[in-house]
Parts: C-alpha cells; structure tokens; sequence
C-alpha cells in the first residue's frame, strides 16, 4: 500500500533516534514536509541528510521537551509558516528507573513524567488548533506494553504510559465528530537506547529494528486511516478498542 502525503506537514518529537528518527524519515520518503524535534541536535542533522537523500525535505527544532515554553511556541512557529498541521507523532520519552516504587527518587518520578505525560498534553494544547485545521489530521501517542502489564519495578515508565492513554483516548472523544483521527501507539519490543537501558542483557538483535516498526506506523497516519480512540499494536498489527482485554 503506498501512502501519499505528499503537501502534509508533520511533527515528530524524539526525532534524533530510534522509532522516532526511522519514522520522520519514513513520512518524509511518503512526501510530507518534517519538523522534527529532539534535544539531540547531531541527530537531527543526521537525519536531515538522511531525510535531503530520499529527496525529502524537514525543519530541524532543537529543544528539551521539559521546556514547556518552548513546546507552546512550536504550535505558533507552525501556525506562521504553514497555517496548519497534518500529522502528530508524539514519540520522545524516558525511562526514568527499573526500581521498587518507594525507592524512585523524587527526581525521577517527577521527571518521568513531566516528560512522558506534561509534554504530551502540552503538545496536545499547543497543536491541536492547528490539527483541526487539517482536512486529514492524525495523532500518534506512543505508548507501552507497560501501561497494561504493570510489571514490578516499573512503576513510573508504567503510570506515564497508562496516563497518555488516557489522554489520547479523552482527546479522540472530544474530537470524534473532527476530521482528526487519534490513535495510541504499543510499538512492542524494539532496539532502541531505551529498551537496553531496560534489558542490559538482551541481544539486540533478537528483537525487531526501529525502521520495521516504523513502516508500519505510516499507514497510521494517511487520510485513509480512519480509526479514533484506539490502541494500536505493532507486533500484532491491529486496532484494539481499550475496552478489550489485553
């Protein structure tokens, strides 16, 4: 299936890495222009490179996603230059650590989720207004296994992913009767920085690369995906409705 977005304008957050990096690639091989964000700026540039020789074309946004500031200016940075967004892939997260739940320090949990979940509803706020303008917008919100399993020692990783969620899901409830489509996003087990801070002992070559679980978000975010609410899932391939068990 080839998805065209050729005239669309997406946002990508984490852009300097892993599945945020091979997705911002992929939406510029389809045709859409990429801002992409990322505290990292050697990445982004290595991206842009990439992104130049694919023929593809991105603006690059160097900041930390704790600057809240920040975040609210990129929705009046977009809305100057283009009047509009078609496509929020909101993917830039942390960890935080791998530790009973009375012993995380204050600084980490905080941290985790001023990241992972205030960034992401600051993200919302911001670009929002600018999504409704889309005769197509489409959001990701890149979520986790962990927000189901709540496995022990993951507390914070696991409440911030449960928590943006929740966020998307109420955000696609709102906006159900929009052209905007909101999908949360379980990537499933995937060779990043992330997960070998997670599994230090794992081969990384036992699970899959972040461009394959890239391929398989573009379809995602094409007009053609219509689709709102749900949990989308990698490693299966399908939209779940929350009230399903997992």
């Amino acid at each position: 299936m080839t998805i065209d977005l050729k005239g669309r304008v997406a946002v990508v957050t984490g852009a300097s890495r892993g599945i945020g990096y091979f997705t911002a690639l992929e939406l510029a091989k389809a045709g859409a222009h990429v801002v992409a964000c990322a505290r990292t700026v050697g990445g982004l540039e290595e991206l842009d490179d990439a992104i130049k020789a694919a023929g593809g074309s991105a603006t690059l946004v160097p900041f930390d996603l704790a600057d809240m500031a920040a975040i609210d200016k990129l929705g009046g940075a977009i809305n100057e230059r283009w009047g509009k967004l078609d496509i929020l892939v909101a993917n830039a997260g942390v960890l935080g650590t791998i530790s009973p739940i009375g012993h995380v320090e204050a600084k980490v949990f905080d941290k985790v989720m001023n990241i992972n979940v205030n960034a992401t509803w600051r993200l919302i706020r911001s670009l929002e207004p600018l999504l409704i303008k889309s005769d197509a917008g489409r959001a990701l919100i890149l979520s986790s296994s962990a927000a189901h399993k709540c496995k022990p020692f993951w507390g914070p990783y696991s409440a911030s992913k449960a928590a943006v969620e929740a966020l998307a899901r109420t955000w696609a409830g709102e906006t159900q009767r929009l052209p905007l489509r909101i999908l949360s996003v379980d990537p499933g087990a995937t060779r990043t920085a992330m997960r070998a801070q997670a599994m230090p002992g794992e081969d990384p070559e036992t699970v899959p690369h972040p461009s394959e679980v890239a391929a398989k978000l573009l379809p995602l975010v094409g007009p053609e995906q219509t689709e709102t609410g749900k949990l989308y899932i990698v490693r299966e391939d399908r939209i779940v409705d929350y009230r399903m068990p997992e």
